[in-house]
C-alpha cells in the first residue's frame, strides 16, 4: 500500500511481507498493538495498526519510515496527525497501473471530503490524503482498498475533524 502526499510518498507494505498475508504481518510486527473496543472498534489504547486493518474513523499519526508494515494508531480523542474518512475498493482485475490508481483516489476522495468535513474543500483549511495499493499488494495480497485520510497541514489535531466545517 502507498501512501500519497506533496511530500515523499511513504510505502506502507513491503512486497516480501505482503505475500504472507495479514496474519504474518501482525506475528512480525508484534509488540505494542493498538486496543480496540469490542463493540465500536475504535481505538482506545495507542498501539501499532496493522496498515490492512485501518478503517474509516481511525486515527493515525505520521512516521519518518520509508516502508512500513503498520501505522502509529492512537484514540481519536488524543492528538493525531491523520483521520481515515473515506474508504472505497477498486474493481477486481488485472493492476490498472499506479495512474489509474491515483486517479480513482483523488476523484474519489475528493468527493468524499466535503460529505466528511461539512464544507467543499477549496474552502477548507484542511487536506486529505490516501493510502493506496501497490502492484505487490493488488497481485500479493489482493489489495484493492483506497483509504482516503484528512490532515490538518497546521498540525496535530484532537478528536474527530467529520462536520469540522473549517
Amino acid at each position: 500500500m502507498r501512501l500519497h502526499r506533496s511530500i515523499p510518498a511513504i510505502l506502507l507494505v513491503s512486497s516480501v511481507i505482503l505475500l504472507g498475508g495479514c496474519s504474518t504481518i501482525t506475528n512480525l510486527i508484534g509488540g505494542d498493538q493498538a486496543v480496540r473496543d469490542g463493540d465500536s472498534g475504535e481505538v482506545t489504547e495507542s498501539g501499532k495498526a496493522d496498515a490492512f486493518t485501518i478503517k474509516i474513523g481511525d486515527c493515525f499519526d505520521d512516521q519518518d519510515a520509508e516502508t512500513i508494515t503498520d501505522v502509529p494508531a492512537v484514540p481519536c480523542a488524543d492528538p493525531h496527525d491523520n483521520e481515515v474518512y473515506h474508504d472505497l475498493t477498486l474493481p477486481a482485475g488485472d493492476y490498472p497501473g499506479d495512474s489509474a490508481v491515483t486517479d480513482a483516489a483523488e476523484s474519489g476522495c475528493g468527493e468524499a471530503f466535503s460529505a466528511f468535513i461539512g464544507i467543499a474543500y477549496e474552502e477548507s483549511t484542511l487536506e486529505y490524503n490516501y493510502i493506496t495499493p501497490t502492484r505487490e499488494s493488488w497481485e500479493g495480497a489482493d489489495d484493492r482498498l483506497i483509504s482516503c485520510i484528512a490532515y490538518d497541514p497546521a498540525g496535530k489535531t484532537t478528536g474527530s475533524l467529520a462536520g469540522a466545517a473549517r
